[in-house]
């Protein structure tokens, strides 16, 4: 997993594993987004298993797929809210980090 700074308030990553969730809240993510629809790739953990660790963690989880349609409005609008509302350093993931950083541009988040 490679991990890039954008801002104060949100980063991006490559692909994150269910056992790296402990040391990403411990790193002070407070807020995990997956930006991978399930199945995209052989072996791949789904959002649900990320999410399970999350919950554990008390890190808060959404699930922001973006697909070969693209990325849509609503997804800009939930992405911008899930930012916002959060209480500390968010982290989006996908399979390289190139969606998330996408969509963090496209929301005009901080």
């Amino acid at each position: 997993m490679q991990i890039y700074k954008l801002t104060v308030a949100c980063c991006v990553a490559s692909q994150i594993q269910p056992s790296d969730v402990e040391a990403l809240r411990n790193d002070g993510f407070v807020t995990i987004v997956c930006n991978r629809p399930d199945g995209e790739d052989p072996g791949q953990p789904t959002a649900a298993s990320i999410a399970a660790e999350c919950a554990i963690h008390g890190v808060a989880f959404h699930h922001l797929p973006i697909s070969s349609t693209g990325i849509t409005a609503a997804m800009i609008e939930r992405f911008k809210s899930v930012v916002a509302d959060s209480n500390g350093p968010v982290l989006a993931y996908c399979r390289s980090a190139q969606r998330s950083s996408v969509l963090w541009q496209q929301s005009g988040s901080p």
